[in-house]
């Protein structure tokens, strides 16, 4: 492999790895992997054959021998391998976004850690590495989640009500009622679609405005107006969504299900967690009003214009915010985690999930236990629920209840 076709596979890599939310895709990281051995004369087996071709994989390490100083990489769409490390083997490290390999800080090989991503230069016709570029899973990690913060922070998600020129108009969930709000897109915004059962925020696929239907819940990020309630879009990400509650009747750890009885038809309901689901636990909201909180708001909390309270202690919250302008979505995003094994049958979930194949199996996005209060305010708000446990009151927003705005999108 030439040094420019080195360079290549390493530009397309780090645009793999950069992507910043929607566009780490796990499409793009299979294009990495079929540009980086496309490069190669005869493929893997040739190379191994001919004992002349040096090998180039993209992957991420699973496991590490320092005894024998062996490491297990599992490349993308590909078995698992185990190279060596040698005394010869030259090791660098790369920041998440950074396409100059000129800027690549030699370590240590003791240095790797699973979960690292690497692009890995094998010996011609053996397992020894004779190069391995790594981003680290810790910078990874940093730069995921201050791109995820980035998307609360200049961000806004609804229901879409319109679409009207360059405009969408959404429609979002607050505990004080139905808030308004604007995205406007130009030629430089970019779109991005969930597809059927896809859960994770990075797998949305390239669209188009076009795409985008009232009822699909949208995501968008740009800049944002200081009331919180107007966008000027840099990226949207969309999709079809189901909003479904039920009771737990059926807890299995082992296949990471578990069983409702759905709210309304009364019929089951399986709901498969993943790795990529996030699973929340509402607080006891009955208690916190008793004695005079408010969700996500201190006791200590200062009181806002108007009598609301400020979940910042200060006037209207941060930015200037009103409490009751809050986004649900977000103070959702925000309740702590809990985990698959401490679900309790009788306890009471509502769960988001893109349309599946079958109408009695979902995947969850986000499941939120404890919702009581949740199921509730949806119900009061949208003029109550039909038959099969939908809200009446949203003229079809959307399929769930009343368009409540459980977390689809979850960067």
């Amino acid at each position: 492999m030439t040094g420019e076709n080195r360079r290549a596979v390493f530009v397309t890599w780090q645009s793999a790895q950069q992507g910043g939310g929607v566009e780490r895709t796990g499409r793009v990281m299979r294009l990495v992997a079929i540009v980086a051995l496309a490069f190669l004369i005869g493929g893997p087996r040739a190379a191994l054959a001919q004992n002349q071709t040096v090998r180039n994989f993209v992957g991420t390490i699973t496991g590490i021998k320092p005894e024998t100083a062996e490491v297990e990489i599992k490349p993308d769409n590909a078995p698992s391998v185990t190279v060596k490390l040698s005394a010869k083997t030259l090791a660098q490290k790369v920041a998440p976004g950074e396409k100059d390999l000129k800027k690549a800080e030699i370590i240590k090989t003791s240095h790797l850690a699973v979960g690292d991503r690497v692009l890995v230069t094998l010996e011609p016709g053996s397992t020894e590495v004779r190069r391995i570029i790594v981003m680290t899973a810790t910078d990874i990690a940093k730069r995921n989640e201050a791109d995820r913060q980035d998307w609360i922070r200049r961000g806004l998600s609804g229901i879409v009500a319109a679409k009207s020129g360059d405009e969408i108009t959404l429609k979002m969930r607050s505990f004080q009622g139905l808030v308004q709000g604007t995205v406007t897109v130009s030629d430089h915004t970019s779109f991005k679609r969930y597809a059927p059962d896809s859960v994770k925020f990075a797998d949305a696929l390239t669209s188009r405005f076009g795409d985008i239907s009232v009822g699909d819940q949208l995501r968008a990020r740009g800049q944002k107006s200081e009331d919180g309630l107007k966008v000027t879009a840099e990226e949207v990400v969309f999709g079809t969504f189901l909003i479904r509650a039920g009771s737990i009747t059926v807890v299995n750890a082992e296949s990471n299900e578990i069983t409702v009885k759905e709210l309304g038809s009364g019929k089951p309901l399986v709901i498969k967690v993943t790795a990529d689901s996030q699973l929340k636990r509402l607080p006891d909201f009955a208690a916190m009003m008793q004695g005079g909180g408010r969700p996500g708001v201190s006791p200590g909390a200062a009181s806002a214009p108007g009598g609301r309270s400020s979940p910042a202690g200060g006037p209207g919250g941060p930015g200037g915010r009103p409490w009751g302008r809050g986004d649900l979505s977000q103070m959702l995003e925000r309740m702590p985690a809990t985990k698959l094994d401490e679900l309790k049958p009788g306890e009471t979930v509502v769960v988001s999930s893109t349309k599946g194949v079958r109408n009695d199996q979902i995947t969850a996005i986000m499941l939120v236990t404890n919702a009581d209060m949740l199921i509730q305010m949806a119900s009061m708000q949208s003029g109550g629920m039909n038959n099969r446990g939908m809200s009446t009151g949203m003229g079809g927003l959307m399929e769930g209840f009343g368009g409540l705005e459980l977390p689809a999108m979850i960067p």
